[in-house]
């Protein structure tokens, strides 16, 4: 089988979809083994129906943010199934600008594995974490400076997609497209292929998740 590279994700520079995404601020997270619906409960979102493609996400999206605050952080999640390694997948999309759903990982993880990359739009913050049975196994902003209880298990992996990791380097000098490097990163953990069409195309189940997350 083929090593998916940064290679395979270089369509995300010409992609006016992706890009709107990363000026704007979004969230994805895979979620291995739990329905849509029941990833959104976890993630204590008020269920608020179905929409088919991107554009339904992004009206709810928008519709939820002309009714608050700037400094409110309840956002919208779109979650649909998708087919990886091991079985389906949860696939939840959010435009929180935050931490999105990285926050509900230890959770969303249990028995399981979760990944999740983010970027906060406008500060140039692009995060990525991998979870497995509740534990953070491997995380980081610039990929030289990792944590998790295993932070240096996916070096050679990453070496070999395109991740530039030499110790005197951020990880994103000339010639490294490390956001690519880490879509090709989650597909290797998730066996999911993110796609503009996968995106647009899919049938989302929408969720309110609250600012604050509700008390046990």
């Amino acid at each position: 089988m083929t090593l998916v590279t940064a290679r395979d994700y270089a369509w995300i520079r010409s992609s006016r979809m992706f890009g709107d995404a990363m000026a704007s601020g979004y969230g994805l997270a895979l979620v291995r083994g739990i329905a849509p619906a029941d990833v959104l409960r976890l993630m204590e979102a008020e269920p608020k129906g179905t929409g088919k493609g991107l554009d339904a996400l992004v009206e709810e999206h928008l519709e939820h943010r002309d009714g608050t605050d700037y400094w409110d952080d309840s956002f919208i999640a779109g979650a649909f199934t998708v087919p990886g390694a091991g079985g389906d997948w949860t696939l939840v999309f959010d435009f929180d600008g935050g931490v999105g759903a990285s926050r509900f990982l230890p959770a969303l993880s249990l028995n399981g594995r979760a990944v999740s990359h983010s970027t906060n739009g406008g500060k140039p913050m692009d995060l990525f974490d991998w979870y497995e049975n509740g534990e953070l196994r491997t995380g980081f902003e610039g990929p030289t400076t990792r944590y998790g209880s295993t932070p240096d298990e996916l070096v050679p992996l990453m070496r070999e997609i395109g991740f530039d990791l030499a110790e005197d380097e951020d990880g994103t000098g000339p010639g490294t497209d490390t956001k690519a490097a880490v879509l090709a990163l989650t597909e290797h953990l998730t066996g999911v292929r993110f796609t503009e069409e996968l995106l647009k195309g899919a049938e989302y189940h929408f969720g309110h998740v609250p600012e604050t997350p509700a008390a046990e």
